[in-house]
């Protein structure tokens, strides 16, 4: 199974009184998820599964892939490593699967498939991490296919 995992782009630093889901993506967030998003439609399987962070800023990297995607609640900027896990059905998804998320969340799933611990690993803004998971030799392994900052598209 392959599992992305795609941090939102830049998006606006909350004002006083506003609601953190309700951040929007900045221009300069707008030009990352674009580029991001055209890395990504180059290697992407038509069957993958796209899930989407209710937050707007995630909502707008999302769109700028011009595919269909499902929001789901449970990876608001507050979910769990397990919210992930679960709305993925990691490792036995039949089919690709995109989050389009947060951190520390993200960060947190990445170390825990690659070395088995909660850690507050960073991914950047915009950026991608790509894990598949096969087995081999009766044993699960996690492999890291990439990491792409869009900062070096």
């Amino acid at each position: 199974m392959d599992l992305i995992l795609w941090r939102h782009a830049e998006a606006e630093l909350l004002r006083e009184g506003a609601q953190d889901i309700d951040r929007a993506l900045t221009a300069k967030g707008e030009r990352q998820a674009q580029r991001m998003a055209q890395w990504l439609n180059q290697r992407l399987a038509e069957s993958t599964r796209i899930l989407v962070s209710p937050a707007v800023r995630t909502q707008s990297t999302a769109k700028a892939l011009g595919r269909d995607f499902r929001t789901v609640a449970a990876l608001a900027p507050d979910a769990s490593v397990e919210a992930l896990l679960q709305a993925s059905r990691w490792p036995r998804s039949a089919e690709p699967v995109l989050i389009v998320g947060h951190q520390p969340t993200l960060g947190l799933l990445a170390a825990r498939l690659l070395c088995g611990q909660d850690q507050p690993w960073a991914i950047k803004k915009g950026a991608v991490w790509w894990l598949r998971s096969r087995e081999r030799e009766g044993a699960f392994e996690v492999v890291l296919q990439a990491v792409q900052a869009v900062d070096l598209l």
